[in-house]
Formats: structure tokens, sequence, C-alpha cells
């Protein structure tokens, strides 16, 4: 690096410059807002902590995604984290161990090792909210339901919901007797939604004709309540933990058509996302004009029980960055009012009246200092007599 370009930053980090730090800001704490609303608690895990608690539980996916650095004073390895949720997680197992129902919200930034894509971050700023001690579906209504205020609140109109369920996967995949790299194979071919590939794996590598049959059509199956009703007819001799799957998706889908009749919900079976990290009901938001997920969750039980306490869990995670990108007009910073440099106690009070008012009021530093400055100011405090008041510029 020369000295013409100390100013890079690495690729993926940005920073977030006025005015859209102040937007960013101002939605963050009306989520928070949203989010305590509802009963969720805010917790502020640390932005480091040793990497066996970090990544416990979680998967390969997340290990590659964290910056691993050495502690100066122990030699033990940390890790910054990728993903808040392991932390609330090990909150709600060992530092507060609630009886019955906890919820959680949380709102800070991460770190990933690589972004999804060119045009992505590294370094999101994470909003969340999980809920912890309750198996029953009406828990992961609860979450979705609070993704999706979340992403009405930042400004997202036409919205599109994928629900999915990664128990449909694992009780088709536990019939075809794979190996553990067959079955990696045909993870990522699904993931990829390769049709044809994975028409052609199963036809090489699964003999048994009824699940072969079933594993080459789950990628395909897609779209809106017609899916369901095909994949009762396509897994009939599916094992009963694909049957349960999809009432669970079917009932779902039920409650939040009847609560957000102007979402489109789409079924999405070989949806795989976090597979080795959650364990049932997946669903990721879209809006137009976005290639990525907007807010993505799902359920992850029994992931505190590495910290001595296995509860059911769900949630959801959105990046603000993103989320600001949504309605960029909103919470657009208004105009201030500038105050001449004078020593008179009587501006200082009308100035602090302002400023609780809500106004925005800046000292004129130098008088080469115009309206034009960092601040738009629209209007300036003169005196009147012997009274301070506002005027328009």
């Amino acid at each position: 690096m020369t000295d013409s370009n100390r100013w890079l930053l690495p690729d993926g980090i940005e920073e977030v410059l006025p005015p859209q730090a102040w937007r960013a800001e101002t939605l963050r704490r009306k989520l928070l807002d949203l989010y305590r609303s509802w009963g969720y608690e805010l917790v502020i895990p640390p932005y480091i902590e040793y990497l066996e608690s970090l990544l416990t539980g979680i998967g390969s996916d997340l290990d590659l995604q964290t910056f691993k650095v050495t502690d100066q004073l122990t030699g033990r390895l940390m890790g910054i984290r990728a993903d808040m949720t392991p932390q609330v997680a090990r909150i709600d197992a060992h530092s507060l161990q609630h009886q019955g129902p906890a919820r959680f919200c949380y709102g800070g930034s991460v770190l990933h090792t690589r972004a999804p894509n060119i045009l992505s971050t590294r370094s999101p700023i994470q909003m969340g909210a999980e809920l912890f001690g309750c198996a029953d579906i009406a828990a992961d209504s609860e979450i979705i339901n609070l993704m999706l205020e979340t992403i009405k609140l930042a400004g997202a109109e036409n919205i599109h919901l994928d629900l999915g369920h990664v128990g449909i996967y694992r009780g088709l995949v536990s019939m075809a007797n794979l190996s553990e790299g067959q079955e990696t194979e045909l993870f990522d071919l699904l993931q990829s939604k390769a049709k044809a590939d994975v028409e052609r794996f199963v036809a090489e590598n699964v003999s048994a004709k009824d699940v072969a049959q079933m594993l080459s059509k789950l990628v395909t199956l897609n779209g809106g309540y017609e899916v369901l009703r095909e994949a009762r007819e396509v897994f009939q001799k599916a094992p009963e933990s694909v049957s349960k799957a999809l009432d669970m998706l079917d009932e779902l889908g039920q409650l939040l058509a009847s609560l957000y009749p102007e979402v489109d919900l789409y079924f999405d079976l070989a949806e795989l996302r976090g597979y080795q990290y959650h364990t049932s009901m997946v669903y990721s938001a879209y809006v137009s004009g976005f290639g990525q997920a907007i807010a993505k969750g799902g359920r992850y039980d029994h992931i505190g029980e590495v910290f001595g306490r296995s509860r059911a869990a769900t949630g959801f995670s959105a990046d603000l960055k993103a989320l600001t990108k949504l309605n960029p007009a909103q919470s657009e910073e208004k105009n201030a009012i500038v105050a001449p440099r004078n020593a008179d106690p009587a501006l200082a009070l009308e100035v602090f009246r302002l400023r609780n008012e809500g106004e925005i009021v800046v000292y004129q530093l130098s008088e080469d200092i115009d309206t034009s400055g960092q601040f738009s100011c629209d209007r300036r405090l003169v005196l009147q007599g012997n009274q301070w008041v506002v005027e328009s510029i």
C-alpha cells in the first residue's frame, strides 16, 4: 500500500457515512422498540469470544465464515463473531437460565471472512430476535410475524416469503443408505437446484426405486400450496417425519396467510440453507430489487445442549445496512438551524430549548461557514428586540 491509497478499505468492508448512518441508527432504534413491544429483551453479546464457545453446535459453514485470532493473555484461539445467534443461545442456556419461554433481541456488527457475492458486505449490522423454550408452531409463527414486521417497518413492499423444512430431506436421505461423501454431493446438487445432475446422481447411487423417485422429485417441489398437495402424493412411502414436516408447513402457511394476505407465500421443499444448523423450519424473506434474502431464520432446537441446557429455539436475523436500502427516502435528516456566535445567556437557553424539542442547532464557528456546509441550514436564530427567534433563510 502506498501513501496515495492508504485510505482504501478491504473488499467487502465499508464505512457508513452521513446521512445514511443516521438512517441506519434511526431504523435500529425503531426496530429495537418494535421488539421490546413484543416482549423481547435486549442483549449485547461480546464482539469476540473463545472459539470453542462461539462455534459450538453450529456446523462448518459458520466456522469458515469466522475470523480467528490468538488471545495474547491465554494463547487460546478466539473468534470474531460471524453470527450472534449462537451467542444468544449461550446466554439463554448459561447466563440467564429463564424458566419457560424466553425472548431476546439484539443489534450489532458481525464480521465474515467472505461475502456471499461481490456486491455484498463482509461487515453486516445484524438485527434479530430469538425465542427459546417453546417447541410449538406458535413460536415459529411469532418469529416469522416479527420478521415480516421488521422488513415492513424498514419500508419493504411486495414481500415474498419462502418456507421450507430440512426434516423432509433428512427423512428421505435416511432411506437412501448413502455414504457421507455421497450425501454431501447430493446435498450440494440440491442446493444448486441442478435437476438433471440430481437425477443422474440418484440413478447412479440409489438402488431403491421408490427412494430414488422421491429424491429426484424433491428438487422440483417449489411453488404455492399445490406443492404441498403434490408432495403428499410423491412422499407416500416416506418416513412419518416427512408427513409431519408437510403438516407443519401447511399449518404455518395457513396461519401466515390469514395474518399477511398481501405477502406472496412460497414453499421450497429442497431449501437446505443452514442444514447442519437448523432442525426443522427454515424461512427467508425477499423483496423486489434484492437478489439475496433480506431476512432469514429457522428453528435450531437443542443448540444450548453443549452449554448444559437443551431447549427448543427459533429465530431470525437481518442486515441493518440492507434494510436501510429498502426505502432510502425514509428517515431523511432534517434541516438545521444556525445560531450566531454570541455570549448572550438568552441565546444559549433558546438553543437548549430547541434541541430538547428535537431540532438540530449548530453554532456558526467561523465567519466563512455558510448555510451550505456540512448541515443544510434553512433557518437561523436572530435577535429581535430582546428575544431570540427562528426565521427562515
